[in-house]
């Protein structure tokens, strides 16, 4: 066993890991019609605001099925500078219970990104924030109470 790495036993137990691939990223900030521009400029990207919501879309430019595209929102967490990568999981709440065992915490809740999917927003034990993504085309949010 190398120092610091797992046993090769351990990458043939979570070989279907690699299905838990990078879905999107988000980029955060207040002034995001001036965001819009700016990476539109810088790199050529396709950002479009979507209808009656504060989000745009952001193509990166290749057609391709593989290609990582992402949005352009609000900040979701104050403070939160930088861009947020989503791993997409077949299982939220399971994904979920095992980041916490493992000492990762939960930064947001299990919410729902309307007609698309669950998400939660997490940490690893270094503090290093990321989302866990299961797509899920009925997820509507829960009514809140009276």
């Amino acid at each position: 066993m190398r120092r610091g790495l797992p046993s090769r036993g351990f990458y043939r137990l979570r070989v279907n890991a690699m299905a838990n691939r990078i879905t999107h990223f988000e980029i955060y900030g207040e002034a995001t019609q001036r965001l819009a521009e700016f990476y539109h400029r810088v790199f050529g990207w396709h950002v479009e605001q979507m209808e009656a919501v504060d989000y745009w879309r952001i193509n990166t430019g290749s057609d391709e099925a593989s290609s990582l595209n992402g949005g352009l929102t609000y900040r979701a967490l104050p403070d939160l500078n930088g861009w947020m990568v989503y791993v997409q999981v077949p299982v939220l709440d399971e994904t979920v219970e095992l980041i916490k065992s493992l000492g990762g915490s939960v930064i947001r809740p299990k919410t729902a990104v309307p007609k698309a999917a669950w998400v939660t927003i997490v940490a690893d034990p270094a503090k290093n924030i990321f989302g866990v993504w299961q797509a899920d085309p009925t997820a509507f949010p829960l009514p809140e109470p009276d």
